[in-house]
């Protein structure tokens, strides 16, 4: 595969520690586009391993607005099913560089470690000194040893590595859309995670065709509903939360986005400072950064103030934790004090509720946001998960995926043949789709 890819494909068996790079073939982009698509035909392949199959979208890492998209694929531990994790904010862009489109690993380790994924160099490294310790004690160490402070993770916590139903895997120091336990697969297979570094570059068959369709992409959606709207209060509001935004806003101190995503989804708080400050902060790190609606609102619903509901979510990152599942436990255990829920997290193993076919994660909202979608009036759940599905192949925000109809399957896909060189149609999509709603 020549073109908006690496090229390559990495199988790591940790099992008995071999690593098999293989070629990305023309042939399967052209018959599953990319994406989740790709990484569910590579986890049946290798099914045999219990493989946790990592990849990025076909847009995913360029110009065209929205593209920070990744996906993780793996069999739920609690549900049973082969669902579809999204990776957000820059941790699909740095996989996308690192080398390699798609990661498999299957097996289980002997020992605790970790996958170092940089410029096209895939190692299975010992995690020994990191095991027990929480997410961003481990992000940090493991960029301060590879002397670089840019590197991505995914990881773990001691609540996957103590195999709770509500691990997940975390992205650097925040929470991920896990709700499937994937965080508890890691800990199966004693991988406390990955880490990705690169400086590849993306090939693209008509370069300047494609910029401009990228730039005619994000003038369209400067004129969308979404404009002028920000961060996971104006979120909570949407979906009918209004009371949750005015909440969260005296703590509110910045607004940020994904990589090339016109919408700022995620709110930093400040919970040990001012939020009004503006210069650098006496503490290390004085707050949190919100990436999880449900989890913020979960933890609204139990009556906390918005400093102790986020200091919750910070400590449910640290650990490892899915916010929303342990803020659902919470609700159904009668436990609304913010000390008694501190002291519970460390024991709380619990499942997330999952409605429909439980293959995307609930973290995005199953409703359009601001945007008018014809087809979600006609069939909510169904349109939801064909969203989700495009999304999860190309590569696209699924937040973007609710927000902007402008994000078309007919506008994705002129813009894949123009950067691949290959004739993707809608026949082919529906049939991919198809191929990933089947059960």
């Amino acid at each position: 595969m020549e073109y908006l890819s690496g090229g390559k494909i990495v199988v790591v068996d940790l099992g008995t520690s071999e690593i098999v790079e293989e070629t990305l073939e023309e042939s399967l982009v052209e018959e599953k586009i990319g994406g989740a698509a790709i990484t569910r035909h590579l986890a049946e392949a290798h099914a045999d391993g219990n493989p946790i199959v990592i990849g990025t979208g076909l847009l995913t890492g360029t110009l065209y607005p929205a593209t920070c998209g990744g996906i993780i694929t793996a069999k739920s531990p609690v549900t049973g099913k082969l669902c579809h994790c999204p990776v957000t904010l820059k941790v699909a862009l740095e996989i996308q560089f690192a080398g390699f489109d798609y990661i498999v690993l299957k097996g289980v380790s002997a020992k605790p470690v970790f996958l170092w994924v940089h410029d096209g160099i895939a190692d299975i490294s010992d995690a020994a000194d990191v095991w027990g310790k929480d997410t961003w004690t481990t992000t940090d160490a493991w960029r301060k040893n590879m002397g670089d402070d840019l590197i991505q993770t995914m990881v773990i916590g001691k609540a996957g590595e103590e195999k709770s139903d509500c691990a997940q895997v975390c992205l650097n120091y925040w929470a991920s859309g896990d709700r499937f336990g994937f965080g508890k697969l890691f800990g199966m297979k004693n991988l406390k995670g990955l880490a990705f570094r690169g400086m590849g570059l993306l090939e693209i068959a008509d370069a300047e065709e494609f910029i401009e369709l990228s730039l005619d992409m994000l003038e369209d959606l400067k004129e969308s509903a979404f404009v002028g709207k920000q961060g996971i209060g104006d979120l909570c509001a949407a979906i009918g939360e209004q009371g949750a935004k005015e909440w969260l806003a005296p703590i509110v101190h910045r607004h940020s986005a994904c990589y090339n995503t016109p919408y700022p989804s995620n709110t930093f708080v400040y919970i040990d400072e001012d939020p009004q400050r503006v210069t650098e902060p006496e503490q290390a790190e004085p707050g949190f950064l919100v990436t999880d609606l449900y989890g913020l609102l979960g933890f609204y619903k139990l009556n906390l103030s918005a400093k102790d509901a986020c200091g919750l979510m910070r400590e449910c990152a640290r650990l490892g934790l899915d916010a929303a599942t342990v803020a659902e436990w919470c609700a159904a255990n009668g436990k609304q004090a913010a000390g008694d829920i501190q002291a519970a997290l460390p024991g709380i193993s619990s499942q997330a509720t999952i409605s429909g076919r439980g293959i995307f994660s609930p973290w995005c909202p199953r409703q359009p946001i601001w945007g008018a979608f014809e087809a979600a009036a006609q069939d909510g759940e169904q349109w939801w998960e064909r969203r989700m599905a495009v999304a999860a192949v190309f590569g696209i925000h699924p937040l973007m995926a609710v927000m902007a109809p402008e994000l078309s399957e007919a506008d994705l896909l002129e813009t894949a043949t123009v950067g691949t060189g290959i004739t993707f149609n809608q026949e082919r999509l529906n049939g991919v789709i198809d191929y990933l709603l089947a059960d």
